[in-house]
């Protein structure tokens, strides 16, 4: 294939907003876009207007598609071990079939992100294999190579055959999770099919599993536009938004802020040991919350004065959050590598996050930000220490490393040389 003609990519997402993976595969789909390529993003769901095309779109096929989600949910009910987990884990047997979609069948490329929740199940991907075009798939966490879970914590049974699986209510080495396993192994073995993984950590997952045992496995973070994202007056911004220009401020962002998995108990934790460390600071500081709080209770008796701004819908609102805040504080238990601490370090706000996943990749302890040890409060307070009399110097550096391992040229660059490898 001539090097020198736009590809057809199709670049598949369960959503084109909601969720960091949808908002990842978005900024793919504008920098591919940019370095003058046909892109087109298909999606179950989709809010707003933009590039993306919704398979859903009229009435009775997005009943159908509340149907998939559903009945997902509904077969999974009855193995779950509670509530807490439902969403979890995802068994992959609802989808549709879109491999005779003309998107797909005239791409070059197909590049599948997530696609849970009723959009694709094993057996749609596999028809998708199945057309012998060049297939990548972005991984933003582990359900692709483990026998249903999203995140398996410290469980490795993904390396082996899983089963006995702890997200399930009679776990037996045969149990759902065993069978998912070896839907997959069987279901995912194709000679097309090539991994990218958006962090080293989750690369390196991704390697030692038995699923993806012989597939081609690279790891490209995500990408970021820097004109977008970047430095400001942070009075100014704090202006903007409201807040007091007097104050420092503290972020935190979250989805759901309760979501036991983001960690605010910790948070909360070393805010109440840096208080009573720094009494005087800490009048002048509040902690600036982004974020459904669904549990109000969860915000009661904190250290510091709270001021939220809720769910942020838009680009220009979240900008300002982050360029308002000293530093933007990240406790989360599980994650892989977070669009916040990204967006946080583009604007020139240092970063605190705990080490698991790939946040020790993003954040250069001591140099950028601070990396604390895993459910350690005492070290995320010992982080806030560090950073309130440098941020500025922090910051500066953090902007400097988002431009040089972020930027979205530069990674859509990577992807077009990954791309034509497989052509």
């Amino acid at each position: 294939m001539n090097p020198d003609r736009p590809l057809k990519i199709v670049l598949l997402s369960y959503h084109n907003h909601n969720g960091g993976a949808a908002i990842a595969c978005g900024r793919l789909h504008e920098a591919l876009e940019k370095a003058g390529h046909n892109v087109t993003t298909l999606v179950q769901e989709k809010t707003g207007q933009d590039q993306t095309i919704s398979l859903a779109s009229s009435r009775w096929k997005k009943w159908m598609a509340f149907v998939r989600f559903v009945a997902e949910r509904l077969y999974f009910a009855r193995f779950e071990r509670d509530k807490s987990i439902r969403f979890l884990f995802n068994p992959g047997i609802f989808g549709q079939d879109i491999s005779q979609h003309p998107a797909l069948q005239e791409a070059d490329i197909i590049h599948l992100h997530w696609v849970n929740f009723g959009f694709l199940s094993i057996d749609s991907i596999e028809k998708i294999l199945q057309l012998n075009k060049p297939v990548f798939w972005t991984l933003h966490d582990m359900w692709t190579f483990t026998g249903g879970c999203h995140h398996s914590g410290d469980c490795l049974g993904f390396e082996k055959d899983c089963g006995s699986c702890k997200f399930l209510a009679h776990p037996t080495p045969m149990d759902l999770s065993h069978q998912l396993w070896a839907k997959k192994v069987k279901q995912f073995q194709y000679p097309n099919l090539h991994i990218i993984t958006c962090s080293n950590w989750l690369g390196n997952r991704a390697k030692a599993s038995s699923i993806l045992d012989g597939i081609e496995i690279k790891t490209i973070a995500n990408p970021i536009n820097l004109q977008v994202f970047k430095p400001s007056d942070q009075n100014l911004a704090k202006i903007q938004l409201g807040l007091n220009p007097e104050k420092s401020y503290l972020l935190f962002v979250a989805m759901r802020v309760s979501a036991p998995e983001k960690g605010f108990s910790y948070l909360r934790t070393a805010l109440q040991q840096w208080a009573e460390k720094h009494p005087d600071l800490a009048q002048q500081t509040e902690l600036l919350v982004v974020g459904e709080i669904s549990d109000p209770d969860i915000m009661q008796s904190l250290a510091l004065p709270i001021h939220t701004l809720g769910k942020i819908q838009d680009a220009f609102t979240m900008i300002l959050a982050y360029q308002s805040a000293a530093m933007f504080i990240t406790p989360s238990l599980e994650e892989n590598l977070p669009n916040t601490i990204m967006e946080a370090m583009a604007c020139g706000t240092p970063c605190i996050g705990f080490q698991v996943g790939g946040i020790p990749e993003m954040i250069d302890h001591q140099i950028n930000g601070y990396v604390a040890q895993k459910l350690q409060a005492e070290d995320l307070c010992q982080g806030i220490d560090y950073i309130f009399p440098r941020s500025e110097a922090l910051g500066l550096e953090a902007r400097k490393k988002v431009e040089t391992h972020y930027e979205a040229s530069i990674i859509a660059q990577t992807h077009l040389e990954y791309y034509q490898t497989c052509l």
